[in-house]
């Protein structure tokens, strides 16, 4: 089960989308409140909400998503056991609280509001509110004996690791026999052995590294092998170029025809890989 959740200050507008018919929502939980519409739930929020007046985000909003097949065996009263065991694990305490189900999709997932003020007018301390409750999803997963994420991911490391594996080789066989110069050669090398190596591309325009697309599957460089990653593929490029070759003096390199800047830190890597290289060979080692 994964778990997500952070703080809001549009308590109407989201307990809507959470409330809405047409995904065919169901109420599981119900705490400390009475109102039977989005309006009037917000209002009963709001009453206690006033005790705290310097408390912006007062409402916390939890989204609960179990596994496909956990999610379409569980019922109502299921539901509702796994949203309170949820906030027994946040420590939330007693406060207002409202749970609806959607099942309009195969992913059955649950949407949580609570109140983030507890009558005594104490706003909950929301610090690195989206890690703890991925933390506590995975403990009430664990209590409940639902599928945890690491469950899961384990499962999909063993179904997939042939795949992993082929796609290691065809890196090994593109470095060995074409000899790529830069990342751009190695990218049309691997797409050569059947293999697409898509670039990540960060919000800040850089390369932050690459995935690999195999049969329908999709893995990021490290989940094949520790070496697949950005600088582990630049280090292995230096087997056959200078740095300055790979990257260009203003920590760029040339991708699908445009111009990417890169971290300064592979930069660096790539140049004390080359230099000990050069040691290396100098000594005859």
């Amino acid at each position: 089960m994964i778990g997500k959740g952070k703080s809001i200050s549009h308590t109407r507008a989201s307990m809507g989308y959470g409330w809405n018919q047409e995904k065919d929502a169901e109420v599981v939980l119900r705490q400390h409140l009475v109102g039977e519409n989005p309006k009037e739930i917000t209002e009963e929020f709001k009453r206690i909400q006033e005790l705290n007046h310097n408390c912006e985000r007062n409402t916390l909003s939890f989204v609960l998503s179990p596994t496909i097949n956990d999610g379409q065996r569980l019922k109502k009263q299921e539901l509702e056991r796994v949203a309170k065991e949820f906030m027994e694990k946040m420590k939330l305490g007693e406060r207002q609280a409202i749970a609806f189900v959607h099942r309009d999709r195969e992913h059955t997932h649950i949407h949580l509001y609570v109140n983030r003020i507890d009558f005594k007018g104490i706003a909950y301390n929301d610090s690195f509110i989206g890690k703890r409750s991925q933390q506590a999803a995975e403990k009430t997963a664990e209590t409940l004996r639902l599928t945890t994420v690491k469950q899961v991911q384990m499962e999909r490391e063993f179904q997939t690791q042939e795949l992993r594996n082929e796609i290691k080789r065809r890196h090994e066989l593109t470095l060995r026999h074409q000899k790529p110069e830069n990342y751009q050669l190695y990218l049309i090398g691997m797409k050569a052995n059947g293999v697409d190596v898509i670039p990540s591309i960060n919000k800040q325009g850089k390369l932050q590294g690459f995935r690999f697309e195999f049969q329908g599957h999709s893995f990021k460089g490290s989940e094949i092998h520790r070496n697949m990653g950005m600088a582990g593929i630049g280090r292995q490029l230096t087997r056959y170029n200078a740095p300055n070759r790979i990257i260009s003096p203003k920590n760029t390199i040339k991708l699908l025809d445009k111009v990417v800047p890169v971290p300064q830190k592979l930069a660096i890597s790539l140049a004390k890989k080359a230099i000990k290289k050069s040691i290396d060979q100098g000594m005859g080692i």
